[in-house]
Protein backbone atom coordinates (compact mmCIF):
# COMPACT_ATOMS: atom_id res chain seq x y z
CA UNK A 1 0.00 0.00 0.00
CA UNK A 2 1.50 3.67 -0.76
CA UNK A 3 1.51 6.33 1.76
CA UNK A 4 0.44 9.93 0.34
CA UNK A 5 3.54 10.67 0.73
CA UNK A 6 5.58 8.47 -1.75
CA UNK A 7 7.35 9.81 -5.08
CA UNK A 8 4.61 8.55 -7.52
CA UNK A 9 7.08 6.24 -9.03
CA UNK A 10 8.45 4.66 -5.64
CA UNK A 11 6.05 1.44 -5.29
CA UNK A 12 6.73 0.80 -9.28
CA UNK A 13 10.70 1.17 -8.51
CA UNK A 14 10.36 -0.82 -5.32
CA UNK A 15 8.50 -3.21 -7.52
CA UNK A 16 11.29 -3.53 -10.00
CA UNK A 17 8.54 -2.36 -12.26
CA UNK A 18 10.29 -0.21 -14.92
CA UNK A 19 8.11 -0.38 -17.11
CA UNK A 20 5.85 1.47 -16.26
CA UNK A 21 7.63 4.19 -16.39
CA UNK A 22 10.01 3.35 -19.15
CA UNK A 23 8.02 0.77 -21.21
CA UNK A 24 10.54 -0.81 -23.63
CA UNK A 25 12.91 -0.76 -19.92
CA UNK A 26 12.76 -4.63 -19.87
CA UNK A 27 14.26 -5.07 -22.98
CA UNK A 28 17.28 -2.30 -22.27
CA UNK A 29 17.94 -4.00 -19.28
CA UNK A 30 17.91 -7.56 -21.61
CA UNK A 31 20.58 -5.62 -23.82
CA UNK A 32 22.92 -4.96 -20.54
CA UNK A 33 22.41 -7.84 -18.99
CA UNK A 34 23.35 -9.86 -21.59
CA UNK A 35 26.66 -7.43 -22.53
CA UNK A 36 27.84 -8.63 -18.79
CA UNK A 37 25.89 -5.42 -16.45
CA UNK A 38 24.84 -7.85 -13.95
CA UNK A 39 28.00 -9.42 -13.90
CA UNK A 40 30.43 -6.49 -13.92
CA UNK A 41 32.05 -5.12 -10.33
CA UNK A 42 31.23 -2.20 -9.06
CA UNK A 43 32.03 0.01 -6.30
CA UNK A 44 29.01 -0.19 -3.92
CA UNK A 45 28.00 -3.41 -6.10
CA UNK A 46 27.45 -5.09 -9.43
CA UNK A 47 27.65 -2.64 -12.45
CA UNK A 48 23.62 -3.43 -12.84
CA UNK A 49 22.83 -2.10 -9.61
CA UNK A 50 25.20 1.40 -10.05
CA UNK A 51 22.67 1.68 -13.11
CA UNK A 52 19.58 0.86 -12.05
CA UNK A 53 20.12 3.18 -8.90
CA UNK A 54 21.71 5.88 -10.96
CA UNK A 55 17.73 5.32 -13.52
CA UNK A 56 16.20 5.31 -9.82
CA UNK A 57 17.09 8.54 -9.03
CA UNK A 58 16.82 10.09 -12.24
CA UNK A 59 13.31 9.43 -12.13
CA UNK A 60 12.54 10.32 -8.76
CA UNK A 61 14.31 14.04 -9.66
CA UNK A 62 12.02 14.33 -12.92
CA UNK A 63 14.26 13.69 -15.39
CA UNK A 64 13.75 13.66 -18.93
CA UNK A 65 13.68 10.43 -20.74
CA UNK A 66 16.64 11.43 -22.63
CA UNK A 67 18.82 12.13 -19.18
CA UNK A 68 16.99 8.99 -17.60
CA UNK A 69 18.38 6.98 -20.87
CA UNK A 70 22.29 8.52 -19.47
CA UNK A 71 21.90 7.21 -16.50
CA UNK A 72 21.16 4.11 -17.63
CA UNK A 73 23.74 3.89 -20.42
CA UNK A 74 26.09 6.81 -19.16
CA UNK A 75 29.76 4.59 -19.06
CA UNK A 76 28.84 1.63 -21.54
CA UNK A 77 31.56 3.08 -24.14
CA UNK A 78 34.16 3.40 -21.44
CA UNK A 79 35.06 6.34 -19.76
CA UNK A 80 38.15 8.14 -18.36
CA UNK A 81 37.92 6.39 -14.78
CA UNK A 82 36.90 2.77 -15.43
CA UNK A 83 36.83 -0.61 -17.72
CA UNK A 84 32.98 -1.00 -18.70
CA UNK A 85 32.96 -0.83 -22.38
CA UNK A 86 29.96 -2.82 -23.50
CA UNK A 87 29.24 -1.45 -26.61
CA UNK A 88 31.94 -0.87 -29.11
CA UNK A 89 31.86 3.47 -30.01
CA UNK A 90 33.29 2.76 -33.45
CA UNK A 91 31.12 0.07 -34.47
CA UNK A 92 27.97 -0.11 -32.01
CA UNK A 93 26.49 3.47 -32.21
CA UNK A 94 24.05 2.96 -35.12
CA UNK A 95 22.66 0.30 -32.69
CA UNK A 96 22.75 2.08 -29.09
CA UNK A 97 20.73 4.83 -31.14
CA UNK A 98 18.06 2.43 -32.26
CA UNK A 99 17.42 1.42 -28.81
CA UNK A 100 16.95 4.94 -26.66
CA UNK A 101 17.02 7.29 -29.54
CA UNK A 102 19.82 10.26 -31.41
CA UNK A 103 20.24 12.49 -28.52
CA UNK A 104 20.23 10.16 -25.53
CA UNK A 105 23.10 7.90 -27.68
CA UNK A 106 24.73 11.16 -28.83
CA UNK A 107 24.86 12.33 -24.86
CA UNK A 108 26.09 8.95 -23.70
CA UNK A 109 28.45 8.80 -26.69
CA UNK A 110 30.04 12.32 -25.24
CA UNK A 111 29.49 11.85 -21.73
CA UNK A 112 32.00 8.93 -22.05
CA UNK A 113 34.18 10.72 -24.35
CA UNK A 114 34.83 14.10 -22.20
CA UNK A 115 37.31 14.29 -18.85
CA UNK A 116 34.84 14.14 -16.72
CA UNK A 117 36.88 15.15 -14.29
CA UNK A 118 37.79 18.35 -15.81
CA UNK A 119 34.24 18.93 -16.80
CA UNK A 120 33.49 19.15 -12.99
CA UNK A 121 36.65 21.32 -12.38
CA UNK A 122 35.15 23.71 -15.14
CA UNK A 123 31.93 23.35 -13.42
CA UNK A 124 32.65 24.54 -10.35
CA UNK A 125 34.87 27.34 -11.73
CA UNK A 126 32.15 28.74 -13.07
CA UNK A 127 31.97 27.92 -16.37
CA UNK A 128 29.52 27.07 -18.71
CA UNK A 129 26.49 28.39 -16.93
CA UNK A 130 25.33 31.02 -19.02
CA UNK A 131 23.33 30.67 -22.71
CA UNK A 132 27.10 30.17 -24.10
CA UNK A 133 27.50 26.82 -22.75
CA UNK A 134 30.78 25.48 -22.23
CA UNK A 135 34.13 25.23 -24.62
CA UNK A 136 35.75 22.06 -22.22
CA UNK A 137 39.81 21.36 -23.73
CA UNK A 138 40.87 17.75 -23.60
CA UNK A 139 44.21 17.03 -22.43
CA UNK A 140 45.59 16.98 -26.22
CA UNK A 141 44.31 20.52 -26.23
CA UNK A 142 40.99 19.70 -28.24
CA UNK A 143 37.60 21.48 -27.74
CA UNK A 144 34.91 19.87 -27.35
CA UNK A 145 31.75 22.48 -26.90
CA UNK A 146 28.87 21.62 -24.71
CA UNK A 147 25.25 23.53 -24.88
CA UNK A 148 23.55 24.73 -22.20
CA UNK A 149 21.24 22.11 -22.24
CA UNK A 150 24.09 19.27 -22.38
CA UNK A 151 25.99 21.17 -19.48
CA UNK A 152 22.81 20.86 -17.22
CA UNK A 153 22.00 17.40 -18.28
CA UNK A 154 25.70 16.09 -17.60
CA UNK A 155 25.54 17.84 -13.72
CA UNK A 156 23.06 16.33 -12.96
CA UNK A 157 24.17 12.63 -14.03
CA UNK A 158 27.43 13.42 -12.03
CA UNK A 159 25.16 14.08 -8.94
CA UNK A 160 23.37 10.81 -9.27
CA UNK A 161 26.61 8.81 -10.33
CA UNK A 162 28.67 9.96 -7.91
CA UNK A 163 26.40 9.97 -5.50
CA UNK A 164 25.12 6.64 -6.12
CA UNK A 165 28.75 4.43 -5.60
CA UNK A 166 30.61 6.66 -3.04
CA UNK A 167 31.19 5.70 0.21
CA UNK A 168 34.35 5.79 2.91
CA UNK A 169 36.92 3.61 0.34
CA UNK A 170 36.30 6.18 -2.38
CA UNK A 171 36.91 8.81 -0.15
CA UNK A 172 40.20 7.05 0.45
CA UNK A 173 40.89 6.01 -3.45
CA UNK A 174 39.74 9.31 -4.99
CA UNK A 175 40.44 11.71 -1.85
CA UNK A 176 40.50 15.17 -3.13
CA UNK A 177 38.20 14.93 -6.26
CA UNK A 178 37.95 16.47 -8.64
CA UNK A 179 41.54 17.68 -7.60
CA UNK A 180 42.57 14.39 -6.42
CA UNK A 181 46.62 13.17 -7.19
CA UNK A 182 48.07 10.14 -8.19
CA UNK A 183 49.41 8.23 -5.26
CA UNK A 184 50.78 4.42 -5.32
CA UNK A 185 48.80 1.57 -4.03
CA UNK A 186 51.05 -0.25 -2.12
CA UNK A 187 52.42 2.75 0.79
CA UNK A 188 48.44 3.11 0.97
CA UNK A 189 47.50 -0.88 1.13
CA UNK A 190 45.32 -0.36 3.95
CA UNK A 191 42.98 2.06 2.34
CA UNK A 192 42.79 -0.31 -1.15
CA UNK A 193 40.89 -3.02 0.45
CA UNK A 194 37.63 -3.00 -0.45
CA UNK A 195 35.23 -2.65 0.45
CA UNK A 196 36.56 -1.05 3.75
CA UNK A 197 33.93 0.07 6.74
CA UNK A 198 31.76 1.16 4.35
CA UNK A 199 31.27 4.36 6.24
CA UNK A 200 28.88 7.09 4.90
CA UNK A 201 31.06 9.48 2.84
CA UNK A 202 32.82 12.62 4.87
CA UNK A 203 34.20 14.58 1.96
CA UNK A 204 31.68 14.71 -1.68
CA UNK A 205 28.40 15.43 -0.43
CA UNK A 206 29.47 19.06 -0.36
CA UNK A 207 31.35 19.33 -4.00
CA UNK A 208 27.18 17.73 -5.18
CA UNK A 209 25.61 20.32 -3.39
CA UNK A 210 27.75 22.42 -5.14
CA UNK A 211 26.63 21.56 -8.05
CA UNK A 212 23.17 21.27 -7.24
CA UNK A 213 23.09 24.76 -6.41
CA UNK A 214 25.11 25.53 -9.80
CA UNK A 215 22.05 24.58 -12.09
CA UNK A 216 20.10 27.07 -10.36
CA UNK A 217 22.29 29.87 -12.03
CA UNK A 218 21.87 27.65 -15.87
CA UNK A 219 19.14 29.30 -18.47
CA UNK A 220 15.81 28.48 -17.42
CA UNK A 221 15.37 26.89 -20.61
CA UNK A 222 17.04 23.43 -20.50
CA UNK A 223 14.61 21.16 -20.36
CA UNK A 224 17.00 19.74 -17.38
CA UNK A 225 14.60 20.32 -13.86
CA UNK A 226 16.94 20.81 -10.42
CA UNK A 227 17.11 17.44 -8.34
CA UNK A 228 14.95 17.83 -4.87
CA UNK A 229 18.19 16.95 -3.11
CA UNK A 230 19.63 19.80 -0.87
CA UNK A 231 16.88 21.67 -0.95
CA UNK A 232 16.30 21.72 -4.78
CA UNK A 233 19.80 23.35 -4.27
CA UNK A 234 19.13 26.24 -2.35
CA UNK A 235 21.44 24.72 0.19
CA UNK A 236 24.95 24.11 -0.18
CA UNK A 237 26.78 21.85 2.81
CA UNK A 238 30.34 23.23 3.82
CA UNK A 239 33.18 20.83 4.25
CA UNK A 240 33.08 20.91 7.94
CA UNK A 241 29.43 19.94 8.66
CA UNK A 242 29.75 17.22 6.22
CA UNK A 243 32.71 15.59 8.02
CA UNK A 244 31.65 16.34 11.35
CA UNK A 245 27.95 14.92 10.37
CA UNK A 246 29.74 11.75 9.10
CA UNK A 247 31.81 11.33 12.45
CA UNK A 248 28.96 11.66 14.78
CA UNK A 249 26.84 9.30 12.65
CA UNK A 250 29.38 6.70 12.56
CA UNK A 251 30.09 7.11 16.52
CA UNK A 252 26.76 6.39 17.14
CA UNK A 253 26.49 3.65 14.41
CA UNK A 254 29.88 1.45 16.22
CA UNK A 255 28.43 2.54 19.16
CA UNK A 256 31.14 4.80 20.70
CA UNK A 257 28.60 6.57 23.37
CA UNK A 258 27.26 5.39 26.71
CA UNK A 259 24.91 2.32 26.60
CA UNK A 260 23.26 2.55 29.75
CA UNK A 261 21.49 5.34 28.63
CA UNK A 262 20.06 6.90 25.13
CA UNK A 263 20.10 10.74 25.81
CA UNK A 264 23.68 10.97 24.54
CA UNK A 265 23.11 8.97 21.25
CA UNK A 266 20.14 11.17 20.65
CA UNK A 267 21.81 14.26 20.81
CA UNK A 268 24.62 12.95 18.77
CA UNK A 269 21.45 11.96 16.00
CA UNK A 270 20.38 15.88 16.01
CA UNK A 271 23.76 16.77 16.48
CA UNK A 272 24.15 15.15 12.84
CA UNK A 273 21.27 16.29 11.47
CA UNK A 274 22.08 19.74 12.64
CA UNK A 275 25.41 19.61 10.64
CA UNK A 276 23.71 17.67 7.60
CA UNK A 277 19.94 18.42 7.37
CA UNK A 278 20.15 16.68 3.58
CA UNK A 279 20.14 13.02 4.38
CA UNK A 280 17.51 10.69 5.57
CA UNK A 281 19.62 7.78 7.75
CA UNK A 282 20.05 9.77 10.80
CA UNK A 283 16.47 10.97 10.97
CA UNK A 284 15.59 7.31 10.51
CA UNK A 285 17.66 6.37 14.01
CA UNK A 286 15.93 9.52 15.88
CA UNK A 287 12.65 8.38 14.96
CA UNK A 288 13.46 4.74 16.70
CA UNK A 289 14.72 6.21 19.36
CA UNK A 290 11.65 8.15 20.10
CA UNK A 291 9.63 5.41 19.32
CA UNK A 292 11.59 3.49 22.33
CA UNK A 293 10.74 6.05 24.37
CA UNK A 294 7.22 6.89 23.86
CA UNK A 295 7.43 10.53 22.15
CA UNK A 296 5.41 9.35 18.83
CA UNK A 297 5.16 12.59 17.87
CA UNK A 298 8.97 13.53 17.30
CA UNK A 299 9.05 9.93 16.01
CA UNK A 300 6.43 10.76 13.64
CA UNK A 301 8.50 14.16 12.43
CA UNK A 302 11.39 12.45 11.98
CA UNK A 303 10.97 9.03 9.85
CA UNK A 304 8.66 11.28 7.64
CA UNK A 305 11.69 13.52 7.00
CA UNK A 306 13.87 10.79 6.69
CA UNK A 307 11.71 9.35 4.03
CA UNK A 308 11.13 12.66 1.72
CA UNK A 309 15.25 13.09 1.85
CA UNK A 310 15.56 9.28 0.92
CA UNK A 311 12.80 10.36 -2.10
CA UNK A 312 14.65 13.75 -2.29
CA UNK A 313 17.84 11.74 -2.96
CA UNK A 314 17.19 8.70 -4.59
CA UNK A 315 20.05 6.50 -3.27
CA UNK A 316 21.62 5.72 0.11
CA UNK A 317 23.87 7.44 2.13
CA UNK A 318 24.77 4.88 4.50
CA UNK A 319 25.36 2.09 2.17
CA UNK A 320 25.34 -0.71 4.34
CA UNK A 321 21.98 -0.86 3.70
CA UNK A 322 20.19 -0.60 -0.15
CA UNK A 323 17.88 2.41 -0.67
CA UNK A 324 15.22 -0.02 -1.01
CA UNK A 325 15.67 -1.03 2.68
CA UNK A 326 15.65 2.49 4.41
CA UNK A 327 12.95 3.17 2.67
CA UNK A 328 10.77 0.26 4.46
CA UNK A 329 12.38 1.00 7.37
CA UNK A 330 11.40 4.42 7.14
CA UNK A 331 7.87 3.85 6.23
CA UNK A 332 7.70 0.72 9.07
CA UNK A 333 8.63 3.81 11.39
CA UNK A 334 6.36 5.71 10.78
CA UNK A 335 3.28 3.46 10.08
CA UNK A 336 4.20 2.99 13.93
CA UNK A 337 4.50 6.18 14.87
CA UNK A 338 1.51 6.64 13.45
CA UNK A 339 -0.60 3.73 15.70
CA UNK A 340 1.37 4.84 18.61
CA UNK A 341 2.64 1.48 19.38
CA UNK A 342 5.99 0.13 19.26
CA UNK A 343 7.56 -3.51 20.49
CA UNK A 344 8.15 -3.95 23.88
CA UNK A 345 10.68 -6.64 23.76
CA UNK A 346 14.04 -7.53 21.45
CA UNK A 347 12.17 -10.66 19.88
CA UNK A 348 8.88 -8.35 18.79
CA UNK A 349 11.18 -5.97 17.18
CA UNK A 350 12.82 -8.62 15.76
CA UNK A 351 9.28 -9.79 14.42
CA UNK A 352 8.82 -6.75 12.47
CA UNK A 353 8.31 -6.52 8.53
CA UNK A 354 4.80 -5.90 7.07
CA UNK A 355 4.55 -2.38 5.34
CA UNK A 356 0.90 -1.66 5.93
Amino acid sequence: MSLPELHRYVPDLLADNYAAIDADLPQLLEVLFARSASEDWHKAGTFKHHLLGVYRALCLWEQPREVRMLGLFHSVYGNEYVNLTLFNREKERATLRDLIGEEAESWVSLFCAISRTRFVQAVLDGQGTGPEGLDLEDDKGEITHLTPRQVAAFIVMTVADVGEQWHSWQDEIFSGYPYQQKRELAPYWVASMWPGPLKPPANILHMLSRLVNILQAMPTDTGIPVPPAFRQGQGVLERKDEAAAAALYWQVITRMHPLTESVTARLMLESVIDHNPYVGEPRLLLAQLALTGGDFETAETQALAGLQALQSWGLAWDKRIAWEAWIAWARILLQHARNREWPKSLGALNGLGLVE
